[in-house]
């Protein structure tokens, strides 16, 4: 009895994803569902993207949280659109939250729009919000072995940013590794270790933005 209602409620979920979709193509914006476990740093590649970024594009970033406006704020810092969404509780952000989120953004002239997913690995990459592609960040204080346990994340996002890469020195976590391990679950992933906090890496990252970017302006 349970498989049937799991089902209506991705369904509907679907449904909206799409009506959103369709409303981002019409105005030409560039959407990033970024997803992650709690504390990997989402919000510091975010600042960094916002503000490195911001002479040449347009940005607003939609916040998942169980509780607080805390991350909002720090993007709202950088001189982005930012929206809070709290859950209460709930482990990830779905269309219905999104379509309500959009009530508080000016969308004519945007660029990117950036939706910061409730930290968690599971349940974010299971509900669409719209987006043209899923990125996976992966702190290298966590486990090399993340992909293999969560694959579904890894398998569905087109990037994976490895944070944190100044603390390697200090971890036990294989780069290699990891890396194969995504690749294993989607061969074409991009794969960019980046510093949020000194840097390195990052433009990479950004010229893979620029050029999704140009995609669907294109489109």
């Amino acid at each position: 009895m349970q498989i049937p209602v799991v089902r209506n409620i991705l369904e509907a979920n679907d449904r909206i994803a799409g009506q959103l979709k369709k409303l981002f193509a019409e105005k030409g914006i560039l959407v990033l569902n970024l997803m992650s476990s709690p504390g990997a740093g989402k919000t510091s590649l975010l600042e960094r993207t916002l503000t490195d970024l911001a002479p040449e594009m347009r940005m607003a970033v939609i916040e998942g949280d169980l509780q607080t406006d805390n991350d909002a704020r720090r993007v709202a810092a950088t001189g982005a659109q930012a929206v809070q969404v709290n859950t209460e509780g709930g482990c990830h952000l779905d269309g219905s939250m999104v379509m309500e989120a959009l009530n508080s953004i000016d969308l004519d002239g945007l660029d990117i729009l950036f939706v910061e997913n409730v930290g968690n690995l599971v349940c974010p990459a299971e509900f669409s919000v719209g987006e043209d592609f899923n990125v996976a960040l992966l702190s290298v204080a966590e486990g090399d072995d993340k992909p293999e346990k969560y694959p579904l994340l890894f398998h569905i996002s087109a990037v994976m940013v490895l944070n944190k890469t100044d603390l390697l020195p200090y971890v036990d976590f294989d780069l290699e590794k990891a890396t194969a391990h995504a690749k294993k679950l989607n061969e074409d992933i991009a794969v960019f270790p980046v510093s949020c906090r000194s840097g390195e890496g990052l433009n990479a990252w950004y010229d893979w933005l620029r050029t999704a970017r140009a995609g669907k302006a294109r489109s």
